[in-house]
């Protein structure tokens, strides 16, 4: 039987997001949640703070909160203001609607509120369904997520480790599985968008579709092929191999 756990519930997508609200409802049927979300949509925020003004936290009822600030915003006010007396023993961020997978997780808010866990030494996880659509159900992957708390627990993981879970679309048929991934890559085309408006004036936008390799053993390929990608990532960027070269290459100059 699962111990009732104290949760941490945040995204980037803002409190009103499907995702969010779909796996606060599970969640609570076994585990105690407070939601602490953005009042509006902060994707793409990474691991951004907000130093430069107040942050106000505004109080939906019991255990649901909002503010006006990013995922890391959120998961510190949880922490130094509602979570004084205990922390939560986790925090859990998502489920955010598109993908977080390869270099996108280096500009996700969802993955950066995971990321603030880890730093806190708090297990945590990040959860995406790699769709865009409005009106796709969330409930059998906020579903997993539940069923998978114990498995994670039993994990025993070092805290400074998050998982990252990527879901494919919801079809409606089964998943075609589970698997445990590495990050993959991507890049994207046109990525600045150059228009002018009616008054002869430039402006930009930032987007432009993906592209990626398909390599076995990466999140892209699990999800392109409808398995459930769960992803191992830590906050130490260090490569220990390049270092020990760097450090070879010091003492034979």
């Amino acid at each position: 039987m699962t111990r009732k756990k104290l949760i941490l519930l945040t995204n980037d997508d803002g409190y009103t997001s499907d995702g969010v609200n779909t796996l606060y409802r599970v969640l609570s049927r076994s585990h105690t949640v407070y939601l602490i979300a953005p009042d509006r949509e902060q994707s793409a925020s990474s691991h951004s703070l907000t130093l430069n003004r107040p942050l106000r936290l505004h109080r939906l009822d019991k255990c649901r909160y909002t503010t006006d600030g990013t995922p890391t915003d959120c998961v510190m006010l949880g922490i130094h203001s509602i979570f004084k007396k205990r922390h939560p023993d986790m925090i859990i961020s998502g489920i955010n609607h598109g993908g977080n997978m390869g270099d996108d997780c280096t500009y996700s808010g969802t993955v950066a509120a995971a990321i603030e866990g880890a730093i806190l030494r708090i297990p945590s996880l990040a959860v995406s369904m790699a769709n865009w659509e409005p009106g796709i159900s969330m409930t059998r992957a906020a579903r997993f997520v539940a069923r998978f708390l114990p498995v994670y627990e039993a994990m025993q993981l070092d805290p400074s480790i998050f998982l990252n879970i990527n879901f494919p679309p919801d079809s409606g048929k089964p998943y075609r599985g589970l698997e445990y991934t590495r990050q993959g890559f991507r890049s994207y085309r046109d990525i600045v968008i150059h228009k002018t408006d009616p008054r002869g004036r430039a402006y930009y936008w930032i987007g432009g579709w993906p592209k990626w390799r398909s390599t076995p053993g990466t999140d892209f390929d699990a999800v392109q092929r409808g398995r459930i990608s769960i992803t191992p990532m830590k906050l130490d960027f260090t490569d220990a191999g390049a270092l020990e070269r760097l450090r070879r290459g010091l003492q034979n100059s």
